[in-house]
C-alpha cells in the first residue's frame, strides 16, 4: 500500500492526481492558466468534482489556450453555461473569459505568466514539512500577496484559499505531508 496525503482518499482520479500533479513544479503556460480556471471553477465544491469534469473543460475551453478563451463572445458564454459538462455558474464561466485577458496581460507588462506566479515563491517550489493535512494552512502571505496583485490586474475568484490552492496544485508550494512518498519531492 502506497502512502499518500490523506486528503487523495481512494477514488482513483483523486489518488492518480496526488501521485502525478500536485506539487510538481509546473512551468508551461497554458497549464497554468488551466489550473488558474479549475481552482476558480473549484470555489464552494469539491476538487473531485472539477478533476471528473477536467476533460470536459478542455475541450469546453479551447484546451485552455488563453487567447482564444479570451476572445469568446456572448454567444460563447451562452454556450457553455447550457453545458453539461462544466460548471454552470455564470460568474465563473464570466470569469474565466476575464481571468483569459488579464492572464496575457501578463505577457506584455510582467515578463511572461510563468516568471510573474513565480515570483511570489521566489521562483522555487517552497517545500513544506507537515506531519498531517489538518496542520497545511489554507493562506499564507505569499497566496496573499498573489491575491492581491492578480486581483489588482483584474483577475476573479482569485481569492488567497483559491490562490494558495493554486500554488499546491502548481508544485509552487509542496504540502505533501511527511508519511506520503511524494514528501520532500521538488522543494527547497
Amino acid at each position: 500500500m502506497i502512502a499518500r496525503c490523506a486528503w487523495a482518499g481512494s477514488d482513483p482520479v483523486m489518488q492518480e492526481y496526488h501521485d502525478r500533479e500536485w506539487g510538481t513544479p509546473l512551468h508551461d503556460e497554458r497549464r497554468l492558466f488551466e489550473f488558474l480556471i479549475l481552482e476558480g471553477a473549484q470555489a464552494g465544491l469539491s476538487w473531485a468534482t472539477i478533476l471528473k469534469k477536467r476533460e470536459h473543460y478542455r475541450r469546453a475551453f479551447s484546451g485552455f489556450d488563453p487567447a482564444k478563451v479570451a476572445a469568446y463572445r456572448p454567444a460563447k458564454v451562452r454556450a457553455l453555461l447550457a453545458d453539461p459538462g462544466i460548471v454552470r455558474n455564470r460568474l465563473k464561466v464570466e470569469g474565466a473569459v476575464k481571468n483569459a485577458r488579464a492572464f496575457l496581460a501578463l505577457g506584455d507588462e510582467a515578463g511572461g505568466a510563468d516568471t510573474f506566479l513565480w515570483h511570489f515563491v521566489g521562483g522555487r517550489p517552497m517545500l513544506n514539512a507537515w506531519k498531517h493535512g489538518r496542520e497545511v494552512p489554507a493562506t499564507t502571505p505569499e497566496s496573499d500577496a498573489m491575491s492581491r496583485e492578480l486581483k489588482r490586474r483584474g483577475f476573479t475568484f482569485v481569492g488567497s484559499t483559491i490562490c494558495y490552492a493554486f500554488m499546491q496544485a502548481t508544485g509552487m508550494v509542496n504540502d505533501h505531508t511527511q508519511s506520503c512518498f511524494r514528501a520532500g519531492a521538488g522543494g527547497r
